[in-house]
Formats: structure tokens, C-alpha cells, sequence
């Protein structure tokens, strides 16, 4: 994982650099923003591009038993996204969820489902722009017990985290037979 968060941390220096701004006077929040807003652009198309009658739909075949549906996935995505920017934010997380994180229950249709990733990742953007060169290194009390981290390091784990279910999100489209939208350009 540390050599994750580095390979992160040395993208949106690079970001930085190719924009003509040094690390001195560059805005953190900035540069996360616009890597947030590079996996928005992935992740809510892919969401859109399964259609709401797989929404259920989980692998079967192989070693995938008790593994997320479709709609679990991108909730769950949508979920850890609101998490990690009320930690960076350091508020209170403003969605709730199920036991194994998969948002709210009341979620049922792609339309609810679709809106609510949205809704996180406007909810994300808010955290990523509060990101500043002087407190990013904040510590903030981490969602995952009750010791403190940094914010840049739940800015980290939210682009990884969702990039890992994307992953996942793709295999369950091709499995349906569906070209996910970032592969048909």
C-alpha cells in the first residue's frame, strides 16, 4: 500500500509540474480534484452502462460465491467514497449503510443507484477541494477505529479503493456482454 500512496503522490506531482506550478504553490486540492473528477468520469458511465435488469447480476461460476451483485458494488463504491471525505472533512458521514457497507438499504433501483454514486461524488469533490498544501498532512480520526491519519491518506484510499471496484464492476459487465465505455473509445 505504501508504494501505492507514493506512486499517487508522485502522479499529482507530476499533475502539478505539467501545469506550470511547482510543489511550493500549487493547491493540493486542486490536483486531487482532478484526479477525483478523472475516476468520475470512469466509474458513473460504467454504472449507467449496465442495464437495470442486471443490476443483481454477481459471477456464479468459479470461486465468486458471497461475493457483491452489480448494484452492491457501485453502492458500496458510492459508500466509501461518502466515508473517506467526511473523514477528510472531518464531519460526521452523511449516508448511512448496511453491515457490510453497501449503502443505504432503501436503494433499489438503478435510477436510486446511479444518483446516489453521483451524489457521493459531489460529496467527494467538496472533500478533495478542502485539501490545501498546509493540511494535508492533518491528522484527522481515521473511520477505521480510533486512531488518526493523515487527510491525504484518505484522499488515497478513496482513488484506489474505487478504482479497485471498477475493476471489478468491468468483469461484470464484459461477463453480460457489455463493452465497458472507457474501452470503446
Amino acid at each position: 500500500m505504501k508504494t501505492l500512496v507514493s506512486a499517487v503522490l508522485c502522479a499529482g506531482m507530476a499533475a502539478m509540474a505539467a501545469a506550470g506550478a511547482g510543489p511550493e504553490t500549487a493547491q493540493a486540492g486542486k490536483v486531487w480534484d482532478q484526479q477525483f473528477t478523472q475516476l468520475e468520469h470512469e466509474l458513473v458511465p460504467l454504472a449507467e452502462a449496465m442495464p437495470a435488469d442486471k443490476y443483481g447480476f454477481a459471477p456464479t461460476q468459479g470461486q465468486f460465491t458471497g461475493v457483491r451483485t452489480f448494484a452492491q458494488q457501485v453502492t458500496h463504491a458510492a459508500y466509501v467514497i461518502y466515508r473517506m471525505s467526511a473523514a477528510i472533512l472531518d464531519e460526521k458521514n452523511p449516508s448511512e449503510t448496511d453491515a457490510n457497507e453497501n449503502g443505504p438499504a432503501a436503494l433499489k433501483t438503478k435510477g436510486q443507484i446511479v444518483q446516489y454514486l453521483k451524489d457521493a461524488f459531489a460529496y467527494g469533490h467538496k472533500a478533495m477541494r478542502s485539501l490545501t498544501n498546509a493540511n494535508q498532512m492533518d491528522l484527522v480520526k481515521s473511520p477505521f477505529g480510533q486512531n488518526r491519519t493523515a487527510r491525504v491518506f484518505m484522499a488515497s484510499l478513496m482513488m484506489w479503493h474505487s478504482f479497485d471496484h471498477y475493476g471489478q464492476m468491468v468483469v461484470y459487465l464484459r461477463m453480460n456482454g457489455i463493452i465497458p465505455p472507457a474501452s470503446r473509445r
